[in-house]
């Protein structure tokens, strides 16, 4: 006697499709930064006292290389002033912040001209500092 087999076939079920998309969208939407700027060595300088800042528009940053990143994006300082104006765009005075972070070892012929592209620009410099070590101790 010959029986017959059923054939099974493997579906997906279409209702669950909109969770496993809506999962993996807060997924990427919670890992997503918005700069990424891990890719830059630098080691900032230290000072004892040293304040809290508001939220940046722009960061610009100068690393163990000595090359200049804006937003993690590598530019010239000749380029900086033009790309941060755009980037600050109309938003007012006061609200500028642009976070400045230079890498410890960094020559005034470094960062001077990143200070002034900055200036052009109009952006509020705001310079990335770390508390020295034994002013903690205190």
């Amino acid at each position: 006697m010959n029986i017959r087999r059923k054939k099974l076939t493997a579906s997906i079920p279409a209702f669950a499709m909109g969770d496993i998309g809506f999962l993996l969208l807060i997924f990427f939407v919670i890992l997503a930064r918005a700069q990424d700027d891990s890719h830059i060595q630098w080691q900032p300088a230290e000072l004892p006292d040293v304040e809290m800042a508001a939220a940046p528009l722009a960061t610009v940053a100068i690393d163990s290389g000595f090359k200049v990143y804006l937003d993690g994006k590598e530019t010239t300082a000749d380029e900086l002033a033009g790309a941060l104006t755009a980037v600050l765009g109309d938003t007012p005075s006061g609200e500028r912040n642009v976070f400045l972070k230079v890498h410890k070892e960094a020559k005034a012929s470094h960062f001077e001209p990143v200070i002034a592209a900055i200036s052009e620009a109009g952006g509020d410099l705001i310079h990335i500092l770390e508390p020295e070590e034994n002013s903690t101790n205190r």
